[in-house]
């Protein structure tokens, strides 16, 4: 695997591998890698001959009060895992390359509609920061496929926006949630829990297990959202949303089947997000 930080060298090594007409697909991070993202690499090898990750710690993303400085940054051993993973190329740019001017003053790409609302409620411009790296990279590599986790499931549902609405030439591919053995969702920001509040964690997700089954079972939705939010609180988390949307991120209706429970809580200084995809009763 070959580790490039400059883009000139990037565009040098993409344009050998369009001469040779292979397919690429890339797997975009922001480093401290887990089994997560080892899964995106994975799939990227299932559907194309070259993949490229990249690590990209994007402060365009983070609010003033958010955790830009305390990111973990992992390099030598993310590239370790992104090698054994089967990884052929990985983008690792200094911010200055990315944006050599003041963010401020850094053109941007904003999605109207999907981005409103849970993470997009929560952090105001979190997503304009999303979608502006990510179209970035899209513009660099070129890529046929692009590989993005489920576990943000709004962030996907962004992406798939703005590859539509600019056209891009891309197939979004959304990889399942990879969880712990007790159902905790893998996180970059798990490691921030301590002992106790891991152990507290995969309540998240068991009481998002709880309401799926109730929601299925025809038990209406706000009186369930209201025991799942209080059940939460009294587990020791402080939730920030917790909703059931349609599948499109769209308001549920009567006729709604494929729906989403999408939740975000903070356990002390984390904030951990989770999903689950159900089907309503007619």
């Amino acid at each position: 695997m070959r580790t490039l930080r400059e883009i000139p060298a990037l565009r040098e090594a993409l344009g050998d591998v369009r001469r040779r007409g292979e397919r690429i697909a890339l797997v975009p991070t922001m480093g401290n890698l887990h089994d997560g993202h080892l899964a995106l690499v994975a799939a990227a090898r299932e559907r194309a001959d070259v993949v490229i990750a990249t690590i990209f710690v994007n402060p365009m993303q983070f609010g003033p009060n958010e955790d830009l400085d305390a990111y973990p940054r992992t390099l030598e051993a993310d590239q370790a895992g992104l090698e054994a993973a089967g990884c052929d190329l990985l983008f690792a740019p200094e911010v200055s390359t990315v944006y050599p001017r003041p963010l401020e003053a850094q053109t941007r790409i904003a999605v109207p509609e999907v981005t409103e609302g849970l993470c997009g409620g929560s952090r105001p411009g979190h997503f304009d920061g999303v979608t502006t790296i990510v179209g970035m990279l899209f513009n660099l590599v070129q890529p046929d496929f692009a590989c993005f986790g489920e576990k943000d499931y709004q962030q996907l549902a962004v992406i798939r926006r703005m590859v539509a609405d600019l056209h891009f030439p891309i197939e979004i591919v959304g990889v399942p949630i990879v969880r712990a053995e007790d159902g905790l969702a893998l996180s970059s920001r798990n490691g921030y829990l301590s002992a106790e509040q891991r152990a507290v964690a995969p309540r998240l997700y068991q009481t998002l297990g709880e309401l799926r089954e109730a929601l299925e079972a025809g038990e209406a939705t706000g009186p369930t959202l209201a025991r799942g939010y209080a059940r939460l609180q009294q587990a020791g988390f402080v939730p920030d949303y917790l909703e059931l949307r349609a599948a499109d991120l769209g308001p549920v209706t009567p006729t709604t089947r494929e729906a989403v429970l999408l939740a975000a809580a903070r356990l002390g200084a984390t904030r951990l997000i989770d999903n689950l995809t159900l089907t309503l009763p007619r």
